[in-house]
């Protein structure tokens, strides 16, 4: 598959997981931690997906990403780490607070993701400017 249909499954991926959100908000308690629970796994999952195909290549353009997936990585396990502690939490202050939190996490995950799309957006055009140029050098030959 292409650097650009990658991206348009990106795209794709997006609107759909827009969808589900918009879903989830009207969902029962029940639905909605199941909901989150099987978006942790699929996460998880892709995370371990990602180490894999990374640890398959070792170029050093992947270095560089191999690092940004691992900063994030340990970013989630924090998070994680944090909402997993705060569940059992019953106060309605501490409940308001825990929720902010998660709101701002939320964002912040946003924020990543818009940048690591414009990052995908850069890279799909240049892999098409140099696939352009590798067939005109080989049609050159």
């Amino acid at each position: 598959m292409s650097a650009s249909d990658e991206f348009t499954k990106l795209k794709e991926q997006v609107e759909k997981a827009d969808g589900e959100i918009r879903a989830a908000v009207a969902e029962d308690d029940a639905k909605l931690n199941a909901m989150v629970d099987e978006l942790r796994k699929k996460a998880d999952d892709r995370t371990t997906q990602l180490r894999a195909k990374s640890a398959e290549t070792g170029d050093e353009a992947k270095h560089h990403w191999d690092e940004v997936k691992r900063n994030w990585d340990e970013h989630r396990q924090r998070v994680r780490k944090h909402l997993d502690e705060t569940k059992a939490t019953i106060d309605a202050k501490a409940a308001a607070e825990d929720a902010e939190w998660a709101e701002t996490d939320a964002v912040d995950a946003i924020e990543f993701a818009q940048s690591a799309n414009e990052d995908a957006q850069y890279a799909v055009l240049e892999a098409v400017r140099a696939r352009r140029k590798a067939d005109i050098a080989a049609a050159a030959m």
